[in-house]
């Protein structure tokens, strides 16, 4: 077993399994069905209220994590076939470039859709320091926000990447 992949052992009992993954650095072992999304033993089992729950059907963006550098959709993703590390909001600590650009920029509205559009922007930002205007307009466009704070919010990636 990777230390960075989640794996499941099926216990005798039958009643479920225990999932071991490594979010935000520590290893965790969850008792959790293979098939629950991952956004659920996040907030649930891990208490990591950062990954929000919005559309349910990985549309809207607000659950967003990166799993193995990739910005993905937490509530369509089942726990049991995470494959690498995740990072959620919570690591970065409020002081993360992108979070700094954003409070700068003023990007924020109501905040809900704001982690998982973060965690987009890192996952961007850790592939391609430099991003073309195309290129953050493309890692953000599965990103909804109902505010209207779009221009702002690409201010703000754009403004992040010019201070890495």
């Amino acid at each position: 077993m990777s230390p960075t992949s989640a794996c499941w052992t099926s216990s005798n009992d039958g009643v479920r399994d225990v999932i071991a993954l490594t979010v935000n650095g520590t290893r965790h072992e969850v008792p959790a069905d293979r098939d629950v999304p991952l956004l659920y033993v996040l907030r649930n089992d891990l208490g990591l209220s950062g990954a929000r729950f919005g559309c349910g059907n990985g549309l809207c963006g607000s659950c967003t994590v990166i799993v193995g550098g990739r910005a993905v959709r937490s509530c369509s993703v089942a726990v049991g076939d995470v494959a690498g590390p995740v990072t959620t909001i919570e690591a970065l600590g409020g002081a993360h470039p992108l979070q700094r650009a954003l409070v700068a920029e003023q990007a924020g509205q109501c905040g809900y859709c704001l982690s998982g559009i973060v965690m987009s922007a890192k996952a961007l930002l850790d592939a391609t320091p430099r991003p073309s205007e195309a290129e953050i307009r493309s890692a953000l466009d599965p990103n909804l926000c109902r505010c209207g704070s779009h221009t702002r919010i690409l201010r703000a990636v754009r403004r992040a990447a010019a201070e890495a």
